[in-house]
């Protein structure tokens, strides 16, 4: 197991359990007691988590893994599920990305796609998302609209009122969500204010919405609604998730598509 295997395997334990102890944690990765005290000492200096006596906990109350510890989870589902969003956008459309693990994939998949490797512009990307604009940048056949605000460390994303101001001024043909949670009944959300914020501006300005999510995230709720089902007009997902949420979305009028 490399370093990098052994820190998300703390982290996600850590998520899973509210808090970690050096010899159980040294055990179930097959490492040694030091081994375990050096990464948590690391993972704490990055402060991902806080350091106690004898292990760790998470840090602060709302505990949330930064973007770069989560793209590993559900990869091949997320890496489908890009796939398909990405083939859903037509050359020369106004492209509106939040941030995301899964919506850095689809930035990745149209970056990867022939016919959009000349154009002037091929491709027209809006985003908030810090990491999906320096991806693309490189990228002479997308132009890329970044919003100003204020950067969250943990998504990598642009918030609060300067970038509602820029978001506001534009019109995108689609508009592709990460979201925390998809719900039938309480339709999409996450678990930042600030963040859904944005998000729901990028729909009104969207004449399409696409939620790009996998099955963990659908038939759930979330703290900050971002908008209503029947405004979104298409979910693509894995084949994991259950019928009845399926019928749910599409009596909603959302195409449902499983990858």
């Amino acid at each position: 197991m490399t370093r990098k295997e052994r820190w998300q395997t703390l982290l996600d334990l850590l998520v899973e359990r509210g808090g970690l102890e050096v010899e159980p944690a040294a055990e179930a990765l097959g490492v040694s007691a030091a081994t375990i005290r050096r990464d948590l000492d690391q993972l704490a200096e990055q402060q991902l988590l806080v350091r106690t006596r004898g292990g760790a906990v998470p840090h602060g109350v709302s505990y949330e893994l930064p973007l770069r510890y989560r793209t590993s989870r559900r990869a091949a589902e997320k890496l489908r599920i890009s796939e398909a969003v990405a083939a859903l956008i037509a050359p020369g459309e106004v492209v509106g990305l939040t941030g995301g693990t899964t919506t850095t994939e689809v930035a990745r998949a149209l970056a990867a796609r022939a016919d959009l490797a000349a154009g002037s512009p091929a491709l027209t990307v809006v985003t908030n998302a810090l990491n999906i604009a320096g991806e693309l940048v490189i990228r002479p056949q997308f132009k890329i609209v970044l919003t100003g605000g204020v950067a969250r460390p943990q998504s990598y994303e642009l918030t609060g009122p300067l970038a509602q101001q820029v978001l506001g001024q534009l019109t995108m043909d689609t508009a592709v969500l990460g979201v925390d949670a998809f719900d039938p009944a309480d339709g999409a959300a996450t678990r930042h204010e600030d963040e859904a914020a944005m998000n729901r501006l990028l729909c009104e300005r969207a004449r399409r919405v696409v939620i790009a999510a996998d099955s963990s995230k659908l038939g759930v709720r979330a703290f900050a609604r971002i908008c209503a089902t029947s405004e979104v007009d298409v979910l693509v997902t894995d084949t994991g998730l259950p019928p009845e949420v399926a019928q749910g979305f599409t009596a909603a009028g959302v195409e449902v598509v499983r990858v």
